[in-house]
């Protein structure tokens, strides 16, 4: 029998350019931002997108961010 806990994971190496899980959000606590639906969406971060998830945000509100979230 093991003495290790079995609750302990062993720290998984980050990639380069993946976002960790400790800083991922949702922002269901927070109002979304359109940088936040802007990369829910899978986009890149350009001015165009930016725009577009502000008319998204002030259309559907937190629904927009909802909409694209799994």
């Amino acid at each position: 029998m093991s003495e290790e806990s079995e609750s302990v994971s062993a720290r998984v190496p980050e990639e380069q350019g993946v976002t960790p899980d400790r800083l991922l959000h949702t922002g269901a606590n927070d109002r979304p931002t359109a940088e936040d639906l802007v990369l829910a969406s899978g986009r890149d971060l350009t001015p165009e997108t930016l725009e577009w998830a502000r008319r998204r945000l002030a259309e559907e509100g937190r629904s927009a961010m909802d909409k694209r979230l799994p």
